[in-house]
C-alpha cells in the first residue's frame, strides 16, 4: 500500500532563499486586473449618487480599483475633498476619486423610480 509523505517531500523547497517570496510574488501580480474605462454618462451617474448621499446622508455601496484589485466599501460619505480627489466616509477611510468604479445609494434609486 502507497502510503504519501504529505507535505514532508516540499520540504526542500523551502530551503531555497526567497522561494516562497517569489511565488507570493507571482500569485499577487497574476491576480491584478486592469481598471475598466468609465463613460462620461457613468461618472455623471456616479457623481448625482454622491452628491445625494452627502446631501441626504444616506448609506453607499462604493466599488473602487487599488493596485490592480477591487474593493467594495458600505458608508455613510463625511466629506468630499475635490481638491486631494478623495472622499472621506464615516469610518473615516479616504477612498481616492480616480479610483472608484461604481457608487451605488438605494434611495437614489428609489427616487427616480417615484418620479417617472
Amino acid at each position: 500500500m502507497y502510503k504519501d509523505r504529505g507535505i514532508i517531500k516540499w520540504a526542500p523547497f523551502d530551503a531555497l532563499i526567497g522561494f516562497n517570496q517569489m511565488i507570493a510574488d507571482i500569485k499577487y501580480r497574476l491576480g491584478k486586473k486592469e481598471k475598466p474605462i468609465l463613460s462620461e454618462d457613468h461618472l455623471d451617474l456616479m457623481n448625482r449618487h454622491m452628491q445625494y448621499a452627502l446631501k441626504h446622508q444616506i448609506e453607499i455601496i462604493i466599488n473602487y480599483c487599488e493596485d490592480g484589485y477591487f474593493y467594495e466599501v458600505f458608508g455613510t460619505i463625511k466629506q468630499i475633498d475635490s481638491i486631494k480627489n478623495q472622499i472621506i466616509l464615516s469610518m473615516n477611510q479616504i477612498i481616492s476619486l480616480e479610483n472608484i468604479v461604481n457608487i451605488w445609494c438605494e434611495s437614489y434609486e428609489d427616487k427616480l423610480n417615484i418620479s417617472t
